[in-house]
Order: C-alpha cells, then structure tokens, then sequence
C-alpha cells in the first residue's frame, strides 16, 4: 500500500513518536509511507527510516484556516503523484484535511483520536472522521461513543506500541546523572509537555512533603510548553526551586528514564501515556494518577502506584513510599516492563493498524 500520513509537524511528542514507530513498522512489512508535515527536528529521522516527507503549511490549531486549504491544493496533486491508496490523519486540523483529500480524491481516510476532545459545535457539525477512527484506548473510545455519539462499530481500539529496543538499558544513568550535576541521590521525573492537563502543579504541591523524608531528592522536569513560567514560578513560591530541574524536550528519552529512580504521571486527563509506557518499558517504578488510559496501564500494587488525580498528599506518600524502598522499586520496574512487552509492542500496534487499513 501507498499510505499518507498527515501531521501538522514532527517535533518531539507523542504524535510524532507514533507516527515513526508505526511507520517504521509499516514500511517493514513492505508498505510504502508519505508523511505531509509542516516539518520539525525529527524530519532527518523520519527520512533515514525510508518515510518520503512532504512538506504542507500546517502549523495551525484552527480547523477554518486558509493554512488547510493550501495544504489541500498541494496534497491533492501528491495523492496522484504517487497513487496512495489512503489517507490517515492524526489531529483535529489534520483531519479536516485528510476528510477534503478523501472526498475529492476518493480516497479512504483513517483518523487516529490520540485523547479527549471538547464536544465543540463544530466538530458535531462537521465531525470529519473518516472511514474508520483508531482510539488508542478503551477510554478513548468510550468517549467518543459517548461525547459525539458515533457507532461503535466504527471505532477500533488499538493501543499505542513501543519499541523495545533501547528500552531497559542503564549503562547511560551515570553520565546522564553527570550531565545534570548531580550524584547518587534520589531523582523523581515526569517527562511531559508543560500544560496544565499533566498535572505538573499537584506533583510540586506534593514535593514539599517528599523534601521532608528524604532532603535530598531531586525534581526533573522535561519538556516544553506554555506552563513553564508558571511552574518556575510556583517553585520558587513553595521553596523548592532548589530541587527541580528544568530540561527541554529530548529527541530519546532513554537516557533520561535510565537517570531516574522514579517516574511519575500525575495528569488530569490521559488518552494513555507514553511518555509512561516508556518509562514502563525501560522498567522504572512508576506512580500515575487514575484518569484515562493511565488506568489501562497502571495495575496498582503490581506494576505501579496509582493514585487520585489532583491529590498532592497521596501522590507525595507513592513517592516516598517508592523511594524507601529499593526492593519495592525493583519488582514494581520488572512487572512493568514486562506488562509492556506483553500488551503494547510496536509489532502488535502495526499489525492491528494494517487491519483496519485492509478493511477500508
């Protein structure tokens, strides 16, 4: 097959980071894979993968922009250019998009629904779904049962898969611990964009009473987004700024999880984490907050701690009950990653993907 993914870019994220592994996959089993973007930092990887990129004005939120008409008028002659036989879209933008190229190219048009989405006017109006929808989670599938009333029939649950390999390797903890500056002491991370819906505030709340147990921990916190002066902001005011490391965004995380003693995903609203998955995958003791798809993950007392969301006190007694104890830590690591390996590998996300794409 001649697929066309459709992103509005290909910087880091966990859009990007499913769109390489299930492209990757797919051009394994011998399918042909285009990618239409506004292009980003990860352009070079996709190319060395055999991903043909092409790039479109999408670097829009808006699903009325002049941004989706041009990107029409130029993808509408690539569709020919290279007869692909489906369209696969990834965001509300893209699949206002994917829905034009589909209509007037004749072309079936899949959408991956990554989380949770306001059940606005304009998406009842103008819902854009395509022929099929992929939820990566079951509660993401109840949701749009749920908030936008589509048939069950026409939504298929495939959760997102990891590739395991350069998962579970410590060998680079130390000099990622050197690059930080910081010894052998306890280090708790959250690898996430900086917005308000990963609950990044209800993990500094908790820090103050971790920082009593154990005075030495650290914070790490990676990522980018619109909530970092806030957050700075909030250290300082909660006397912890001393604990918490800001780094941007990373292209691998592996080396980061290989730092960490404890991973935590305190979000209000998850479609299902992998930036967790990940963190599962390199075997790490994770602590993440009941909501979304964090629950499909998280078995709590087997290969997690989940907690209540927004909940400073529970998530700050998880942590320390974690750090105290190593033994805890360790089996905790290896069911997680384990439970990855099992349920939520790259193989079985491709092969369930070339499915639905058979069967439009």
């Amino acid at each position: 097959m001649n697929i066309l993914f459709i992103a509005n870019h290909i910087n880091v994220g966990g859009i990007s980071s499913y769109l390489f592994t299930l492209a990757s996959g797919l051009i394994g089993h011998g399918h042909n894979v285009y990618l239409a973007s506004s292009g980003g930092e990860l352009s070079g990887k996709f190319t060395a993968a055999g991903v043909k990129l092409i790039e479109i004005p999408l670097r829009t939120k808006k699903e009325v922009s002049p941004k989706i008409i041009v990107s029409f008028l130029k993808l509408r002659k690539e569709v020919k250019k290279y007869n692909i036989d489906l369209i696969h879209s990834n965001s509300r933008t893209t699949q206002v998009l994917g829905n034009l190229l589909s209509r007037y190219c004749r072309k079936p048009h899949i959408f991956t629904c990554h989380g949770f989405f306001k059940p606005k006017l304009s998406r009842k109006l103008f819902p854009c779904w395509g022929n099929l929808v992929i939820a990566i989670s079951q509660e993401v599938k109840e949701h749009l049962i749920s908030d936008f009333k589509l048939d069950e029939k026409m939504v298929r649950v495939i959760n997102n898969g990891i590739d395991l390999q350069g998962f579970g390797d410590f060998s680079g903890r130390q000099g990622f611990r050197e690059s930080l500056g910081i010894g052998n002491i306890p280090l708790v991370g959250i690898v996430a964009r900086l917005s308000d819906v990963k609950g990044h505030t209800y993990l500094f709340k908790a820090m103050p009473n971790v920082l009593k147990s154990f005075p030495s921990v650290k914070l790490l916190v990676v990522g980018e987004g619109k909530m970092k002066g806030v957050l700075i902001k909030e250290a300082d005011d909660l006397a912890i700024k001393d604990s918490v490391l800001f780094l941007a965004q990373v292209g691998g995380t592996e080396n980061v999880l290989a730092g960490l003693d404890v991973f935590v995903m305190p979000s209000l609203q998850e479609g299902l984490g992998l930036a967790l998955m990940e963190a599962m995958a390199q075997g790490l003791a994770v602590v993440g907050s009941a909501v979304g798809g964090i629950k499909t993950l998280i078995k709590d007392g087997q290969n997690g701690l989940l907690i209540m969301p927004a909940d400073p006190v529970s998530l700050a007694e998880a942590i320390k009950r974690l750090l105290a104890d190593k033994q805890l830590r360790d089996n905790l690591g290896a069911s997680a990653r384990k439970f990855i390996m099992d349920n939520f590998s790259k193989e079985k996300m491709v092969d369930e993907t070339e499915k639905v794409y058979r069967d439009v």
